[in-house]
């Protein structure tokens, strides 16, 4: 907030100098953080109108903590997921078409239609996947950071997990072997204070910051609802660790607006409704950074409203495209359930010769 000095003299308050941001970047952020939230309004009519079945985890409200902790990787770089996952996807470079129509079940999905909500993967971006296992992904992550130190590559991979992961035997397996082996890797917790319909204070009598000091990985904490601010701390740490600092550990404090599913309420029995309501009124990433750049002035409403546009058409072409896309043929049932060696010693999937 400028102060009265500042308002006096009409200057313009630019925090995006801050935190070393362009104006350019600034505006890409509000277009993928506006394309983010549509698509998951888009994705929740889609589940209302029975288009999309099974889980579906939206991530409305943490579009900031997406949009500042992917921006600052590389295309070499990884990332890996739970099951929360659609705006992450998208943000390390799955189509929104594809990540739609995985939604709808539908053969021109990221998984082919075999995955849905919570299994989207697409290795040519290096996004490996959403997990359904709580915590499953983290060492599965820790793997692919040894790869990338055992063969001297210069990527790094960022895993995301909720609240609940820690309490996971492989989280703390999984980081007492980076630790050892300081591989190239930033576990990310998204602090969005519920494990499911349970407060992380009711499951763990340590505070979030205390998870990785048993092994010596460093914590930080940065406000996942400021997309600048989120953004500045990733790209500092990503060169750390690309630079072989080692692994880090970050809690990352962010909100859901929605439940925790599709199938619980927008605040349940768990959350009070006043509570939600605060969130969306004080902490929505999208009103912070438009604040931000309406007082720098590199935007104003009309601006806004164009880009919101172009937001909400990119989701109604996804959900067009979902629901043209044909559904998975049934020969591809068995299709990349095992793998084997060829008699080349190459690893094929199932057999039929599909990498």
């Amino acid at each position: 907030m400028a102060d009265a000095t500042t308002k006096k003299k009409g200057a313009k308050t630019d925090v995006l100098k801050q935190y070393g941001v362009s104006p350019e970047l600034a505006l890409d952020m509000m277009r993928d953080m506006l394309l983010y939230r549509r698509f998951e309004e888009k994705a929740e009519e889609g589940y209302a109108i029975g288009k999309i079945g099974g889980f579906c985890h939206l991530h409305i409200g943490q579009e900031g903590a997406c949009v500042g902790s992917i921006k600052p990787l590389r295309p070499d770089d990884y990332v890996m997921s739970a099951y929360r996952e659609h705006t992450q996807a998208i943000a390390k470079g799955v189509t929104p078409n594809a990540v739609m129509a995985e939604l709808y079940g539908k053969a021109d999905g990221a998984s082919g239609g075999k995955g849905g909500s919570m299994h989207i993967f697409d290795a040519e971006v290096r996004f490996m996947g959403g997990h359904g296992i709580v915590g499953g992904q983290v060492p599965l992550a820790t793997g692919i950071a040894w790869k990338i130190k055992y063969r001297k590559e210069d990527s790094v991979v960022i895993v995301y997990m909720g609240d609940a992961a820690v309490n996971q035997g492989g989280f703390h397996e999984a980081l007492n072997m980076a630790a050892i082996w300081d591989l190239p890797a930033i576990y990310v917790v998204e602090n969005n204070e519920y494990g499911m319909g349970t407060a992380f204070s009711r499951v763990s009598k340590t505070d979030m910051t205390t998870k990785a000091l048993p092994y010596g990985i460093p914590c930080s904490t940065v406000d996942g609802q400021d997309v600048l601010a989120t953004y500045a701390h990733f790209r500092g740490l990503a060169e750390e660790v690309r630079g072989g600092g080692g692994p880090r550990f970050v809690n990352l404090q962010t909100y859901r607006f929605r439940g925790h599913s599709m199938s619980d309420p927008v605040s349940g029995t768990y959350r009070p409704t006043k509570e939600v309501e605060q969130k969306k009124a004080e902490h929505d990433p999208i009103v912070t950074l438009r604040e931000q750049l309406f007082a720098a002035g590199h935007l104003d409403q009309d601006g806004l409203e164009v880009m919101d546009q172009e937001a909400r058409k990119i989701a109604q072409d996804a959900a067009d495209f979902a629901e043209n896309s044909p559904p998975p043929d049934a020969s591809q049932l068995y299709a990349h359930v095992w793998a084997e060696i060829n008699a080349n010693g190459r690893l094929f999937f199932d057999g039929r010769g599909e990498h």
